[in-house]
C-alpha cells in the first residue's frame, strides 16, 4: 500500500475493539465469538486485552510506516461478543493505551455494549470513570418466551435496573431490540419497544432478525422446528416500531435506529456508514483506511499466537476499486436521515431516482434539492432502491 498524497496529514480515526466472549451462544447468532470452554491456547479472556493492545501498537506503527497518522480518535466501540464478560479494570485498561497512542477527541463517543445480566452498579461506576461515556445493553426482547427462542439468558426486569444503573454513572443508554423472532407476535412487539422506551432511553437500535445458515437457529428451521420469519409480517413489525418509537420523540437516522436527539446518534456507526477510517482490534476485527481493507484471524487462539509473534494478525486484505466504493457509499449512505447526494448516483441508475420518487420510496421535496432520502415506505424496500441505483 502507497503513502496517502492527499487529504489532511492527521486524520481523525475510529476504533472498533472485538471482545469475542460470551456466556452462552444464542441460537441466532452468527458473530465471531466464542464461549470459555471453546477457547484454549493463548486465547483466554485473561490474556486478551494485552494483546489487544499489543495489536493496537502494531497496527499504529504499521499505519506510520504506510505514511497515515491520526490527529485524533473520536469514537471507540468495544463489540462482541460482551465485552463486559471482562473485567470493568481490563475495558479501562485497553482504552487508557489507546490514549497513549492516539488522543482521544474531548468530545469522543466511547461506547460499550453490554448484556443486562453482565455488569453491576460497581462496574458501569468504574466503565464511566475510566473515560467509557455510553453503554448499548442488548435486550432484544421484553417478552419471556421470545427471549427463550432466541437463547437470551437474562431476565427482562434486569434491563430497567440495568438502564437505572448506568444513568446513575452519568452514562447514556442505548437498547438493542430484535423483531421478527419465529412466534413473536405484534402485540409482543409492542410489549418489548414500550418497555424500552419506559426506561427513558436516548437510542434504540431495532433489527429484523436474519436466520443466518450456520446457526443453530437455521437448523430448527431446516427441521421443521421454527416457521421462518414472513416478509410482510416483518414490515408490519417494522412500521410498529417506528410508530412508538416517533411518539416517544425518538427519530430515526438510520434504517434501524431512532434517537433522541441528533448529539444522541451512534457517531460511530455513522463513521462506518459514511466510510470513514477506523481500526479493527481483535479476532476477526475489520478494519478500513482510505479504500484498504484488512480484516483478522478469527480465532482467538490464533490471533494469541500472531501477538505472541509479534506479527500483526491480518488474515488478508483487499483495496476497494473507484467502483467497489462508489457501490459501498450508495448502499451505506442512502440507509442514513441525510441520504445520498444525486451527483454521487452514476449518470446511467439517475433516472432510476424519479421512479423511486415517484413510487414513494424517495423524499420528493429532498429529491429536489438534490438528495436521495428515503420515504418509510422506502426504508422497508431500501434493498431494492439500492440495486437499482447500483450499475
Amino acid at each position: 500500500m502507497t503513502a496517502q498524497t492527499d487529504g489532511p496529514a492527521r486524520r481523525d480515526l475510529s476504533v472498533y475493539i472485538h471482545v469475542p466472549f460470551c456466556a452462552v451462544r444464542c441460537g441466532y447468532c452468527d458473530f465471531n465469538t466464542y464461549t470459555a470452554t471453546e477457547l484454549g491456547g493463548g486465547g483466554s479472556q485473561a490474556e486478551y486485552p494485552a494483546n489487544a493492545m499489543r495489536e493496537m501498537d502494531l497496527t499504529l506503527a504499521a499505519d506510520r510506516a504506510a505514511g497515515y497518522d491520526y490527529g485524533q480518535v473520536s469514537t471507540v466501540f468495544f463489540g462482541g461478543g460482551t465485552p463486559t464478560l471482562l473485567p470493568a479494570d481490563d475495558l479501562v485498561a485497553m482504552l487508557s493505551h489507546l490514549r497513549t497512542l492516539i488522543p482521544l477527541a474531548d468530545d469522543a463517543e466511547v461506547t460499550t455494549e453490554a448484556n443486562p445480566d453482565s455488569v453491576s452498579r460497581a462496574s458501569l461506576s468504574r466503565l464511566a470513570d475510566g473515560g467509557i461515556t455510553r453503554v448499548s445493553f442488548g435486550m432484544q426482547s421484553a417478552v419471556p418466551s421470545v427471549l427463550r427462542t432466541l437463547d437470551r439468558t437474562h431476565d427482562p426486569e434486569r434491563v430497567p435496573q440495568a438502564v437505572a444503573w448506568a444513568r446513575e454513572a452519568g452514562l447514556s443508554v442505548s437498547l438493542d431490540l430484535i423483531y421478527g423472532t419465529p412466534g413473536e407476535t405484534l402485540a409482543d412487539v409492542e410489549t418489548s419497544v414500550k418497555a424500552a422506551l419506559a426506561c427513558g432511553v436516548d437510542h434504540m437500535s431495532a433489527y429484523s432478525l436474519i436466520i443466518e445458515g450456520n446457526t443453530a437457529m437455521a437448523r430448527q428451521l431446516r427441521r421443521g422446528e421454527l416457521e421462518a420469519p414472513d416478509p410482510d409480517d416483518m414490515a408490519d413489525k417494522y412500521e410498529l416500531v417506528d410508530d412508538l418509537a416517533s411518539a416517544d420523540g425518538l427519530s430515526w437516522y438510520e434504517v434501524s435506529n431512532w434517537a433522541r436527539t441528533e448529539e444522541q446518534r451512534s457517531r460511530h456507526n455513522l463513521a462506518y456508514w459514511r466510510g470513514r477510517d477506523w481500526w479493527g482490534i481483535g479476532p476477526g476485527a475489520h478494519r478500513h483506511r482510505d479504500g484498504l481493507r484488512a480484516w483478522n484471524l478469527k480465532h482467538p487462539s490464533r490471533y494469541a499466537a500472531a501477538m505472541t509473534d509479534g506479527s500483526l494478525p491480518v488474515a488478508d486484505s483487499e483495496v476497494l476499486s473507484d467502483e467497489d466504493r462508489l457501490l459501498e457509499r450508495i448502499m451505506l449512505e442512502l440507509r442514513i436521515v441525510d441520504g445520498l447526494s444525486v451527483d454521487e448516483v452514476p449518470e446511467e441508475t439517475r433516472p432510476q431516482l424519479a421512479v423511486h420518487r415517484d413510487r414513494g420510496h424517495l423524499d420528493a421535496d429532498a429529491l429536489a434539492a438534490g438528495r436521495a432520502v428515503l420515504t418509510r415506505q422506502g426504508r422497508l424496500l431500501a434493498d431494492a432502491v439500492i440495486r437499482d441505483l447500483v450499475p
